[in-house]
């Protein structure tokens, strides 16, 4: 499960303050030192009952213009900090179930009951209420080519909650948890590790399957770059695209793109230049992306 951080006695600190020493210092959440620091900054933000809400006032008296700006995430997000350094902060709010918005939305909005890790180290705290329940798994990733339905061979862990004062590092492509909502509203904060080696990285969403000992399958792979969506396009609308998607197919270093510059080229073939496209795929030296293209041509 997530590396359990025994919070430093740090006193409350405001937001500016934590903001600018991990401005200072930057944010390596896979070194000790920095975990260290974060840490004990994460715990000071934490013990300031008051930032929050006044951050938020200020927010929705500003017609939240400033969030509409800097957020990339959902609603359920409340950006407080980012930093060019690599890194930044924010609240999440976890809904309970019988909230209006987590009826209106419905869990999935809140990634409740999608098991899933992350592409990216961050740390959390339990900042407000009784906090979310996850079911924790691990897995070696070393294992792991990515494949659709690829076993992962997880293991259980724990049932725990992150309630108030509790902090967890999350560590990327090691622990995957499964949410449940709280019984009341909960907000939790976070750190969160925004280097540009992420994009490149999967995230996988899991099927845990229904018997439990079967270790759980990759269902989805939900990360995409805005590039990799535009050589799709490209492709449909110029032949000149068709050059760097070859090139992209042939040479690009990760797995994923090769396999999304396979699919555009594939896209704009019809019959056998199809499926000459794709059984060159299918040479390729990942097996994710040989696999990949083993499945579109069976489609």
């Amino acid at each position: 499960m997530p590396r359990l951080i025994d919070p430093p006695g740090t006193p409350a600190l405001d937001l500016a303050e934590v903001a600018a020493r991990l401005d200072e210092s930057g944010v390596d959440l896979a070194g000790e030192d920095s975990i260290a620091q974060c840490a004990a900054l994460l715990a000071g933000l934490q013990r300031n009952r008051h930032f929050l809400a006044d951050r938020v006032i200020a927010a929705l008296k500003a017609s939240y213009a400033e969030q509409l700006e800097i957020n990339r995430y959902s609603a359920q997000v409340f950006l407080l900090h980012r930093s060019p350094r690599g890194y930044y902060l924010r609240a999440n709010l976890w809904p309970a179930a019988r909230d209006a918005v987590y009826a209106a939305s419905g869990p999935a909005a809140f990634s409740y009951g999608v098991p899933h890790d992350h592409n990216f180290h961050f740390l959390t705290a339990g900042y407000f209420g009784p906090g979310y329940v996850s079911d924790y798994y691990e897995y070696d990733a070393e294992q792991v080519d990515g494949r659709l339905d690829e076993p992962l061979n997880l293991q259980f862990v724990e049932r725990s909650q992150l309630s108030e004062g509790r902090m967890l590092l999350y560590r990327a492509h090691r622990d995957i948890h499964s949410q449940l909502p709280p019984a009341s509203l909960s907000v939790s904060l976070n750190i969160m590790d925004e280097g540009e080696h992420i994009p490149w990285r999967d995230q996988y969403i899991v099927d845990l399957g229904q018997e439990a000992d079967k270790g759980g399958t990759i269902a989805k792979r939900p990360t995409l770059t805005s590039g990799e969506m535009l050589l799709r396009c490209a492709v449909h609308l110029t032949d000149n695209a068709s050059d760097i998607a070859d090139h992209f197919a042939r040479a690009h270093p990760v797995p994923r793109v090769r396999a999304n510059a396979i699919a555009a080229l594939a896209a704009v073939e019809a019959g056998a230049g199809r499926a000459t496209v794709l059984e060159r795929g299918m040479r390729d030296v990942h097996a994710r992306v040989r696999d990949d293209c083993r499945r579109w041509l069976a489609e």
